[in-house]
């Protein structure tokens, strides 16, 4: 087995775009290029921003640091030649949730984006030697709980059935831009026992599933699906995460055929046939600030770009700071910015393997896409405590599987396969972030050895490269992954909803006029949802005097 070193990863995380149908990234500019405007980075939603805004018939210019779009949705070869692995997201469950996508609001499917279905949606494997499957059918995910409990397999369908009536709700204040309806908590309060899920939403995650269903193994797989935005399940105000399994009960975990960055290069083909341009390998380092309104921003190899009517940031608040005078900014948002949180950081391998995981279930082993280990609640648990001691915990490791080219045979050479093994482990650690660099290898290694005691036809020989991204290589790899945080940083009580970047400041419309924000950072967070990216488009496009709904029924 192979091992890339960090020059290599500079290499590899520099690569070009998989070519999942070939495009342009457009013409050069020139001094005498005019745009209308200027985007300052290419994660997913900013891109998503800028396609609504070309399609409105504005010239947008996105500009990336990187040699490769996407952010974090992005695929390339990490391992080896023909393995197509995603850097970071994967499923693109709520992103189909998104009007975006629901209502086929810019015909990504016409540029290319396609998405694979897979069953079963998640299994985990329990170190009795059970298991757990939810698949895509209701009544065989209930059988599945009711392998363990019957009151829990029919709790479970209870929640389903009081998540779907709420659903609705949930989804709608997601897709909706701080300020342009009312409030959740008001909203709910008119609901039939909306003041129930008032309370929900307030609790935690622990506190609903324990509270909700009664035996160890079920526990343990919904506190598992609680933990996948990193927060940690005991937390005030997760109560939400509760509910992520059944949330995907109907949705499943769609994954794009080709790579999560197929996304992000559909979003590029939409924009340049809207007359949109991007450009690679263009740090934004300044903004241009003029009689205190912003105008363009200056790059690191010394090119500037003005925009005539705005500029959109994706660019993570603790930098972004950093690129005007500290005075334009005011108190209220470095308060923001000084007080902001990171989340429970991954730490990610990927392996480019002859066989995908074959975990033991009755009547012979099951591959599925996506799969995670925890042992016990208590060990769910134990995750904030782990991140604020600033030690690597490998006992009883939690971690995620996923092996998409189960379900997509484009991912890997015929008869191969990738897999990305992801845990959660500090970016902070007693010695330094810089001491990841010295054990990361071993701690890769370690993950695999616990990975075999449910997965044992992992042998050495299955494997023939790897690919280690510590919490710090996250971070250097993309700087929107401020310490580790694949969601640009907790979603916490304190970083939700309106407090999102920070309270006053959740509308998109930054301090200094003529700037927006979009990303992980806003409102409602991380994960590949594109409701950032839309919401700021809805704010601009109101700003600029017409609506989404103009230009989505606009046929020109």
């Amino acid at each position: 087995m192979s091992t890339i070193s960090r020059r290599e990863f500079v290499k590899a995380t520099a690569l070009a775009p998989l070519a999942v149908a070939p495009f342009s990234l457009g013409p050069q500019t020139s001094k005498e290029d005019r745009f209308d405007i200027v985007v300052a980075g290419a994660g997913h939603n900013s891109m998503i921003a800028a396609a609504y805004l070309a399609k409105a018939g504005y010239k947008c210019l996105v500009l990336e640091g990187r040699p490769m779009l996407g952010g974090g949705v992005k695929t390339a070869e990490l391992t080896l030649k023909g393995f197509k692995d995603d850097v970071c997201s994967t499923a693109h469950a709520f992103l189909l949730d998104n009007p975006m996508m629901k209502n086929d609001e810019l015909k990504l499917r016409d540029y290319g984006l396609e998405y694979i279905d897979p069953d079963p949606i998640f299994h985990i494997p329990f170190p009795d030697g059970s298991y757990l499957t939810q698949w895509r059918d209701l009544d065989r995910t209930c059988a599945e709980f009711a392998k363990f409990s019957k009151k829990d397999a029919a709790a479970y369908r209870k929640m389903l059935a009081e998540f779907d009536a709420i659903k609705p709700v949930l989804l709608a204040t997601s897709f909706t831009p701080i300020g342009f309806g009312k409030p959740l908590n008001d909203q709910l309060a008119q609901q039939p026992r909306g003041k129930l899920w008032q309370r929900r939403l307030a609790m935690s995650a622990w506190e609903m599933i324990r509270d909700t269903f009664e035996e160890e193994h079920c526990r343990t797989f919904l506190l598992y699906m609680s933990h996948l935005a990193a927060e940690p399940p005991d937390a005030p105000m997760t109560g939400r995460l509760a509910y992520g399994t059944a949330r995907q009960q109907h949705s499943g975990r769609p994954i794009p055929k080709g790579g999560s960055g197929a996304l992000t290069q559909a979003l590029a083909r939409s924009i340049e046939a809207h007359g949109g341009v991007l450009l690679t390998n263009k740090w934004v380092k300044r903004l241009i600030v003029e009689s205190g309104k912003c105008v363009g921003v200056e790059c690191s190899d010394g090119s500037s770009y003005r925009a005539e009517k705005t500029v959109v940031s994706t660019i993570h608040i603790k930098h972004l700071v950093d690129m005007a005078p500290r005075e334009l900014w005011g108190q209220d948002f470095l308060d923001g910015v000084d007080t902001w949180q990171a989340e429970h950081a991954m730490f990610v391998t990927h392996y480019a393997t002859s066989e995908p995981p074959k975990f033991a279930v009755e009547g012979g082993t099951l591959s599925p896409v996506e799969s995670g280990v925890l042992v016990s609640p208590e060990r769910a648990l134990r995750y904030a405590y782990d991140d604020a001691r600033g030690v690597v915990n490998l006992e009883d490791p939690s971690m995620q599987i996923i092996c998409c080219s189960v379900a997509d045979r484009t991912r890997a050479p015929a008869g191969m396969h990738t897999l990305k093994v992801v845990g959660w482990q500090p970016y902070q650690l007693k010695e330094g972030p810089e001491h990841w660099d010295k054990i990361k290898k071993d701690v890769s290694d370690e993950y695999l050895k616990y990975l075999r005691r449910f997965a044992p036809n992992l042998t050495d020989d299955k494997i023939l490269a790897r690919f280690v991204e510590s919490p710090l290589d996250l971070e250097r790899m993309n700087p929107h992954f401020w310490h580790g945080s694949a969601h640009a940083g907790a979603q916490s009580a304190s970083q939700s909803g309106a407090m999102r970047p920070m309270p006053g400041w959740a509308q998109h419309r930054m301090p200094i006029p003529g700037l927006y924000q979009t990303g992980a950072t806003t409102f409602p967070g991380g994960s590949v949802t594109g409701a950032p990216g839309r919401n700021a488009a809805m704010v601009m496009l109101k700003d600029f005097g017409t609506s989404i709904e103009e230009v989505v029924n606009n046929k020109a």
